[in-house]
């Protein structure tokens, strides 16, 4: 008896794990040659199994939550990394498999770095993929038990800045529905910014004009969409006036906004599961 009991307890943890357990789909975010590309020597790059350069081959790696527990929401996240580099699992992969436990899908884009050697012109590319990104997911929506008006964007760090950069610098198809924003870059202002991504993405000595192009607190408009923003007051990397001036900013444009700071948590923490 207790053997036949036991047999059934496990069919049915299976049967519910089954029904509970993610899925995930990588999709190239272009077909044929991709656009501002050009030919180099370059081979993409991983260390330690996490992080991810030299990315030739744009993707975005979609993870479903169950029907059962879905809700009909996606996020595209865009993982942080100074624009040198892609933090692939702590800010991508990581983030999508926890989404998926709250019945939101997460689709992580593994976006094309500003490099010299392999773009025509270098600043362009990652908004071009994360643009992208937005519009092959709503191709998907169906497929995927998505709901059309519920696409937001994620991003972290420098990944922040291509996410509000995204938020600001929109076509209609491309429009995100919400924007969350953790830790973000949002300035290419020398007084604010993350000199490294600035450097990465804008070159040594950019001009004033593409500066304030990807300031994304001069950019906010009342079409820009609601935002969530997480921030360390003790963020030494990127400096807490990031999120507060794009708070103002967005603040006196009339669009939704809410903020959450906290004493401590310096720069990276991802979802801070080790801070007490």
């Amino acid at each position: 008896m207790w053997i036949k009991v036991k047999v059934l307890v496990s069919v049915i943890f299976l049967l519910s794990y089954n029904l509970c357990i993610s899925q995930d789909y990588i999709i190239p975010l272009w077909s044929g040659k991709i656009p501002n590309s050009k030919k180099s020597n370059f081979q993409e790059v991983t260390k330690n199994g996490r992080v991810i350069s030299k990315v030739i081959v744009p993707t975005i790696e979609v993870y479903l939550p169950s029907k059962f527990n879905a809700t009909g929401k996606i996020i595209l996240i865009c993982p942080g990394g100074g624009y040198g580099a892609l933090a692939y699992d702590k800010e991508g992969t990581d983030i999508a498999k926890w989404l998926n436990g709250h019945g939101i899908a997460g689709a992580v884009l593994k976006y094309r770095l500003p490099e010299d050697e392999s773009n025509e012109k270098p600043n362009l590319s990652p908004l071009m993929d994360a643009k992208r990104g937005i519009e092959i997911i709503r191709l998907h929506v169906n497929e995927w038990g998505i709901d059309s008006n519920k696409v937001g964007v994620l991003g972290f760090s420098a990944g922040g800045h291509l996410a509000s950069t995204l938020g600001t610098h929109f076509e209609l198809e491309n429009r995100p529905d919400f924007m969350v924003l953790v830790y973000p870059v949002v300035t290419m202002k020398v007084d604010y910014t993350h000199i490294g991504s600035r450097a990465n993405l804008l070159g040594e000595d950019p001009e004033e004009d593409i500066v304030n192009y990807y300031s994304n607190e001069l950019q906010v408009t009342e079409n820009t969409p609601s935002t969530f923003i997480i921030h360390s007051v003790d963020d030494k990397v990127v400096p807490i006036e990031n999120s507060l001036n794009l708070f103002k900013a967005l603040k006196d444009k009339n669009v939704p906004v809410e903020m959450h700071f906290y004493p401590y948590g310096g720069h990276g923490f991802s979802m801070a599961l080790k801070e007490g």
